[in-house]
């Protein structure tokens, strides 16, 4: 039978973690971790001709760096294509509203389950919950044909055609279809853990459940929100699946990920303007992990513990 872990095991543990040999380790992964952004940021600043010449770790006995190269991909386009700003702000466009519908949505689902007594909520709630293991590849090519040409069972229509090929719509939804099951587990584990005293005291002071919902829940929300925040605006960020599947191949409103794989090519050219445009693609993420970072761990083990 396992021994019952006491007090003095956990400070045992507490200490050994915090000793200065665990800080070093830690110092010397961080620095490890960060050698390849660093090389990225290096080789973005590099002309072509001592990128192809020599690798970025040389520029410390030899430095050489210019800002054409972001001036390049950032505002010259080439041929019918545009510039990478055309992109940055088409990812934005993307981005917000597919972080911004699906916690929407999730607040009030989550809410509804966790506070609200009707048959069967256990069973959606685990139902929704399933849904994350549902690769998402597999349903791609459903909802590209229900997106264009509607849903049909012989020639009776279930539901028409939305005519939203090659708008920014399809990809808003899909984006929050793929989300919403992540968004509603996290934020119905944090707001199932509130007080039920308070919920109580504000129904008894006559509170309905839209007050109840704007001046409580909400507000003591905001970590699982901000977590759950991170998570789905990495993931559009970074995404070039959906985009690529949902997009109809138009420019106008491919994200950056999508112009980033094209500069790549098959032959990886250009590495100048590659790299360049990598390193702004990352910027914004980095700007709202750590704006949100306090949140983050709090969200994350929101229902984990008691007490």
């Amino acid at each position: 039978m396992a021994r019952k872990l006491r007090k003095s095991d956990v400070d045992t543990v507490k200490t050994h973690l915090s000793s200065p040999w665990a800080s070093f380790a830690a110092i010397i992964i961080a620095t490890l971790w960060t050698i390849p952004t660093f090389g990225l940021f290096v080789t973005s600043l590099r002309p072509s001709t001592g990128i192809n010449g020599s690798g970025w770790w040389t520029v410390f006995t030899n430095p050489e760096f210019t800002f054409t190269n972001y001036t390049r991909v950032l505002f010259e386009g080439r041929g019918a294509t545009p510039p990478l700003s055309q992109y940055f702000l088409n990812t934005f466009a993307i981005v917000i509203p597919s972080t911004i519908i699906p916690i929407t949505i999730a607040m009030f689902a989550a809410y509804a389950i966790a506070w609200f007594n009707f048959k069967g909520r256990n069973f959606l709630f685990f139902t929704i919950f399933a849904l994350q293991v549902i690769p998402l590849q597999m349903s791609l090519i459903p909802l590209l044909q229900l997106f264009s040409g509607g849903l049909h069972i012989g020639t009776v229509t279930v539901i028409p055609s939305f005519g939203i090929t090659g708008t920014f719509i399809p990809i808003w939804m899909a984006h929050t279809m793929f989300g919403l099951p992540l968004a509603i587990f996290l934020l119905h584990n944090f707001i199932a853990q509130l007080p039920r005293e308070l919920i109580e005291a504000a129904r008894v002071d006559g509170a309905d459940h839209f007050k109840l919902f704007r001046q409580i829940i909400l507000p003591l929300s905001v970590p699982a929100i901000a977590s759950f925040a991170i998570f789905q605006f990495l993931w559009t960020w970074n995404d070039l699946l959906v985009a690529l599947t949902f997009g109809g191949g138009k420019r106008e409103i491919a994200p950056l990920m999508v112009r980033l794989a094209e500069m790549t090519g098959t032959r990886g050219g250009d590495w100048e303007l590659l790299t360049a445009g990598a390193f702004v693609s990352i910027l914004v993420p980095v700007a709202v992990f750590f704006a949100l970072q306090r949140y983050f761990v709090r969200g994350l083990l929101a229902g984990s513990v008691k007490g």
